[in-house]
This record gives structure tokens, sequence and C-alpha cells, in this order.
């Protein structure tokens, strides 16, 4: 039996693998139960941390942000954005220096386009694969200790020089004994240790920062710091993300989602600090010139990655759950292969159908149904009066459209929003906070692939495709009848910004929308600091 017959492996892989001869899958559910146990112990505020590494953290942040203070007191930027510039490039220094905690939430950052002021998700950018690399002794050292053997009784040969280097590991071309070319990642040393440690110092000054920072919009420092903890503490072992990438592809081929492939982990070559996999090569995801030159078509690139990602959390309450630029890549034939596992979401059944609700109840324009959802998820507490929530936030008014309002309106309506949220106690639980920032990501590739896309006609489109499919456990699973359903696209518009008679909007008109909206704000806060 071939394993294309049960996951979305690529064609003609170097190896095949049998699910029950796996030894490394029989032990990731413990695994990720001992991850989850451990959040609470290394979130605990109350504990005092290591005084030695805090001062180095307080010392290298604090002097970042001290030089930029000065010389913006001392009028040496010419506008805004050269400031944010400024800081955001020290920031970013101090953070390499720190290592791979503050590392690994620069990515999470850097994949947060939208999110995140502009200067500063560019500038952290830079610490997804330019993160200086770990001496090739060093990581000769990892294998052989982890896989339990020398390096040349496995390898022919490992190129030295690393493809990529992140804050958890870093990635080398390799070559097994009988010719097989792989890709070998080696977790860095010392790292799991360093990230416990800098947890337990984030989670003591979280509560010191509550009410001080703007970023925290709807969560307070102690809750981003449990949710960054259940993030990043589950990467730290390599066989629970060699599982993640064969659960990914059996979901995926279940979905029948034929434009995505999942490179294969080797079945033995998988410990906790190695994990050797097959080599896939493509197209950088960025590298439009040279998908259109080779004939692909991207806006079909786009369509299928929003599809099954969709899919992938509703139906199967698993998806993918860190997307961007350097963990995707599309093949010759147009089909898009993943990589790095480490970040994968996981839904329980109750969390999966609050999901499906949430999602079904928009884009049938169900004020209540949505917020009823959102509670389930975890994203507001149980007792929330769902009505007063969407008579504060006046959801069902009409829409503003932002590009009617004055930069100062914006400004206020901005405060009151996020005032009215924290006042209801709502937060971002791990797994929505992912799927937002995949579809952020999104976001940003139709950009780049498709900027001429019309959105409303796509989302229109998925979910009637959506309700034709899985319109029967949708029936079963939340009591919505997908064959009465009728897509209502108002509160799709209501969210882009545009008024509700909309019938056509293509990326391209949004954007245009976004920068005249930011040009604004900007002009705002310039007006105000003079």
């Amino acid at each position: 039996m071939s394993d294309c017959d049960w996951a979305a492996f690529t064609d003609r892989g170097p190896w095949v693998l049998h699910q029950d001869q796996l030894a490394w899958m029989s032990v990731t559910e413990r695994l990720r139960a001992a991850a989850r146990a451990e959040v609470p112990a290394l979130t605990e505020p109350g504990r005092v941390p290591r005084l030695g590494r805090m001062a180095v953290v307080v010392g290298r942040l604090g002097a970042a942000v001290g030089v930029w203070w000065v010389r913006k007191r001392l009028g040496r930027f010419e506008s805004a954005e050269a400031s944010k510039a400024d800081l955001s490039r020290r920031l970013r220094l101090a953070i390499e220096r720190l290592g791979a905690t503050y590392i690994k939430l620069a990515q999470i950052i850097s994949s947060g386009e939208g999110l995140f002021p502009t200067e500063l998700v560019e500038e952290f950018k830079r610490c997804r694969d330019r993160v200086p690399a770990e001496d090739f002794d060093v990581v000769r050292r990892t294998i052989e200790a982890d896989l339990g053997c020398r390096l040349g009784d496995v390898f022919a040969h490992v190129e030295p020089e690393a493809l990529a280097a992140a804050s958890i590991a870093q990635v080398h071309r390799a070559r097994l004994l009988d010719g097989t070319e792989v890709v070998v990642k080696v977790q860095r040393p010392e790292v799991a240790r360093l990230v416990r440690t800098d947890l337990k110092i984030m989670s003591w000054l979280a509560p010191h920062l509550v009410g001080r920072i703007p970023v925290a919009a709807l969560a307070n420092p102690p809750a981003l710091v449990e949710l960054f903890a259940e993030t990043i503490v589950e990467e730290l072992d390599f066989r629970m993300e060699a599982a993640n990438m064969v659960d990914v592809g059996k979901v995926l081929h279940d979905l029948g989602q034929h434009g995505y492939v999942v490179p294969r982990p080797h079945p033995e070559l998988v410990g906790r600090r190695t994990l050797v996999m097959e080599r896939i090569d493509g197209f950088n995801f960025d590298d439009v010139d040279g998908m259109h030159a080779a004939g692909i078509d991207t806006e079909a690139v786009i369509r299928t990655g929003m599809v099954a990602f969709m899919e992938g959390a509703l139906i199967h309450g698993i998806f993918h759950g860190d997307l961007h630029g350097g963990n995707l890549m599309v093949l010759a034939d147009g089909r898009t292969a993943l990589l790095d596992f480490g970040i994968t979401a996981r839904l329980d059944d109750d969390r999966r159908r609050a999901f499906l609700r949430m999602m079904i109840t928009a884009t049938t324009n169900d004020l209540t149904g949505q917020m009823a959802a959102l509670r389930d998820l975890g994203a507001l507490p149980r007792d929330t009066d769902l009505q007063a929530v969407i008579s504060d936030l006046r959801l069902d008014q009409e829409p503003i459209d932002p590009t009617t309002l004055t930069g100062e309106e914006m400004v206020a309506e901005v405060q009151r929003v996020v005032k009215a949220l924290l006042g209801y106690g709502a937060r971002l639980p791990k797994e929505l906070m992912l799927y937002v920032k995949n579809m952020v990501f999104l976001d940003g590739a139709i950009a780049r692939l498709a900027p001429d896309l019309d959105l409303l006609a796509e989302v229109a489109s998925i979910s009637m495709m959506f309700a034709q499919r899985h319109g029967e456990r949708i029936m079963t699973e939340i009591g919505i009848d997908a064959a009465r359903m009728q897509v209502d696209l108002d509160s799709v518009k209501a969210g882009l910004g545009v008024d509700l008679s909309t019938e056509r909007l293509t990326y391209r008109e949004l954007q245009a929308r976004r920068d005249l909206i930011q040009k604004r704000m900007r002009a705002h806060v310039e007006s105000n600091r003079r």
C-alpha cells in the first residue's frame, strides 16, 4: 500500500511510511499532554525568576528602547515612520542577542502583518531565517547524541553550512548512505532550558506591564505570555512535529485537497532534537514572476490555500499554525508544499464545533450566533451578555466606512471598540490567534499572488462549496441546514469596512482603502505631536 493512499505526500517519495510502524507516533499524545501540563508552572507569575538572566533581558531591551527614546527626544527622526523603523531595528538586534525565546516571539510578530506596526513586522522578518547558525561541530554532536550513532553511520554527507537558521533550530541539506537527498532539522543546544527560563521571566514581568503597553489589545500581558508558552513548549520535541506532519497530511488527503503536499518525515531518524525529512524543491512563495513564467496559476494557489486552511480547521480541527512565506513552497506542477510543523493547532471537538458555528453564522450574518461561538471558543467569559456586546460594539448598526472618517475619528473609534472588549474580559485563545494570524498572512499573499481577485465573490463561492461538501455534517453537528443556508455577505463587508451596497471588491481596491485609512491616522498622530 502506498502512503499516498492515506496522506497528502509527494507522488514518489524516497521512502514509504507505514502508520503502524512509526515508533515516534506512539508517544506523541503523552508528549503533548506533558507539554500542556507544564504551561501553568512556567507561567505562574509569583515565582521569582533567575535574577541573572532577568538582568540581561531587562538590560538589553531597556538599552534598545532607551537609546531610541533619547534620539527621539533630540528630534533625530524626520518622521514617525523613521522613528518606528529605528526602534524596530534596535529591538530586533537586542532580541537576536537574547536568543531563542525572544527570536521566536519576533517570528510570530513578523507573521502579523496588519496586526502590528509595519516597521516592526518588516524588521522582525529578518528573524525568520537570518538568525546566526550554530557551528557545525555543535550540530554534529547534537545529531549523534540524539540518534545514538556516529554521523557517518547514517549520512554520506551533511552540508556544513545551514540552509536556514531560526530560533529553535536550523536546517541542513544532507544525503543518506543510500544516496537519498534529505534535509535535517537540528535543535539548538540548551534551547529547551533557555526557553523555560525565559518564560518564567516573562511571566514575572507581565503583571507589571498591565495597562502600560498599547500592544496588549485583546489580551493582557499575562494572558499573552500564557498563549506564547502554549505555542512554544510543543516545539521543543521534534517527535511531536513529525507526528504533526503525518496528521496534517492525513487531513489534507481525507478532504481531497490535492493542491497541497507534506514532506515525509523519516520513519526512523526522528528524535527529540533531530528530524530527518524528505527534501522538496520548488518556487519561493514570494517568487511570483518565477511562478508566472512557469505557467503556474497563482490565483488557483491562493484559492486552494483558503479552502484547505478553512476545511482543516472546521472539519478535522487540525491546521498548520504558522503560515508565512518561509514555510510554503510552490512546486512546478502548481501544488503547494507545507513546511515546518512545529506550530500546529489542534481543536478538541467542542472548540471545533464552536469554530464551525462562528464561520457559518458569519456567512449568514447571525450576530448572536457569532458572539456565542466566540464565547464557546474562550474569547469571551462564559457569563457574557451577548446582546450587550453586540449593542456596545454597535454590530447591529450600519457599518461605518472608515474612509469617511477623519484621523481623529478613526483613532477614537478604535479606542472605543478596544475599551469595550477589554471591559467584557475578551481575550485571544491560542487556536483563534493562530487562525487569525494565518488569515492575515493569506491576506498579504493575495496582494502578491492575486491582487485582482474579487474577494466578495470568492467568499460567497467558498461558503457555498463548503455547505455543499459538508452540509450533512454541519446539520448533524450544529443543527444548521446547509441546504437552505443563504450566504449573506453583510458581515463580511462590515468587517472589510465597505458599504453594504458594494457588489465587487478586489484586493487592489481594498488595499487602496487601507492605505488611505493609514495615511489619515498617521496624519492625526503627527498633528498631535506638534
